[in-house]
């Protein structure tokens, strides 16, 4: 491919709080990375990206800040976000993309403000053309799903900054619950157990690994104890924990809960026809999130129906964002409708 065929790329992109994702037409998925950006402080220059400034996390000097520039599935720092976004494209492209057209894929639950944001940001990248698409919608085709068939599917996509619960059916979403709980605040409720049991200061990175490695939803068939590092509160100096993943499922059961109470909300509200639909054909959970031991168990048990966890769960979003953008006049239904300002 040459410079002249990157420089009128249709690419889709899953800008997530945790996790940027990019599919390029004809290519597939090129970018999975963290959305963290390190930068010098004083001339705002990016220094690394993805993984490289997720290393850099918790042990930066004065002159480096490392930030990440999406909180809760949306735009919080503008100018960052756009320097992500455009750095990203260039390293898997190679060059300052000047994409055709793009499709995000975007919370469910997000402003007006939030949704410009995001046009912005990546118009400013250098697209010509934004689509946006809900994530939960994006999770769907990802998956599979037949969202214009004239029957109803309830998807559940834990990101990293919000969980989005969303009954699709003729291509549109029916009811939606968009939660600004999900592995941000998993990994902060870990970190604020470890503070308030232990004495111990833990950073978002080890919160995080607890959180993948002996994190549940439900009790474990073997619980297992792991050794935890961090900084000891009273002495200041560093120290050693061990501890069980039944505290850790203590740490995260609000949260858990708070997902599961989300879900119950939005089947109360689907109508009797759908939740009929949802009955045969069960949830389908994607997002990392989906990966927490026995979430899946957990929301079965509560909701009485079947639930199932999507293939590849992480890439679900950016993979439908993909067929969308492959399809553009296929999928003009699923966008999100520009509101005139």
């Amino acid at each position: 491919m040459g410079l002249f065929d990157f420089l009128s790329t249709d690419i889709a992109m899953d800008l997530g709080t945790a996790n940027t994702l990019i599919y390029i037409k004809g290519k597939g998925i090129v970018l999975n990375e963290p959305s963290i950006v390190a930068f010098d402080r004083n001339t705002k220059k990016i220094i690394a990206l993805g993984n490289k400034a997720k290393e850099m996390q918790g042990r930066e000097h004065r002159q480096i800040r490392v930030s990440r520039p999406m909180r809760d599935g949306v735009i919080a720092d503008f100018e960052i976000a756009e320097g992500m976004i455009r750095a990203f494209i260039k390293k898997v492209s190679g060059t300052s993309l000047s994409s055709r057209r793009i499709v995000v894929a975007i919370p469910s639950g997000v402003t007006e403000v939030e949704k410009r944001a995001v046009r912005d940001s990546a118009e400013h990248a250098g697209a010509k053309e934004v689509h946006l698409i809900a994530e939960p919608m994006a999770a769907a085709i990802g998956i599979g799903i037949d969202v214009e068939a004239a029957a109803g599917s309830m998807i559940i996509d834990i990101g990293g900054g919000t969980t989005e619960i969303a009954v699709i059916a003729l291509a549109g979403i029916v009811n939606e619950e968009s939660v600004r709980i999900a592995g941000d605040e998993m990994n902060n409720a870990i970190m604020q157990y470890f503070k308030k049991n232990y004495n111990l200061l833990i950073g978002e990175r080890t919160a995080e690994s607890i959180k993948c490695e002996v994190g549940s939803a439900v009790p474990l068939r073997e619980e297992i104890t792991i050794q935890v590092k961090g900084r000891d509160l009273v002495g200041g100096i560093p120290k050693t924990a061990e501890i069980s993943s039944v505290e850790i499922r203590e740490a995260l059961n609000e949260n858990v809960t708070q997902i599961v109470e989300a879900v119950k909300q939005t089947l109360e509200r689907t109508p009797p026809e759908l939740s009929a639909d949802i009955l045969d054909r069960g949830i389908m959970l994607t997002g990392g999130g989906a990966l927490l031991k026995g979430l899946d168990e957990r929301i079965r048990m509560e909701t009485n129906l079947p639930v199932h966890v999507a293939e590849d769960p992480l890439t679900a979003v950016v993979r439908g964002a993909g067929k969308a953008v492959d399809n553009i006049n296929k999928y003009q239904k699923v966008f999100i409708r520009k509101r005139s300002y």
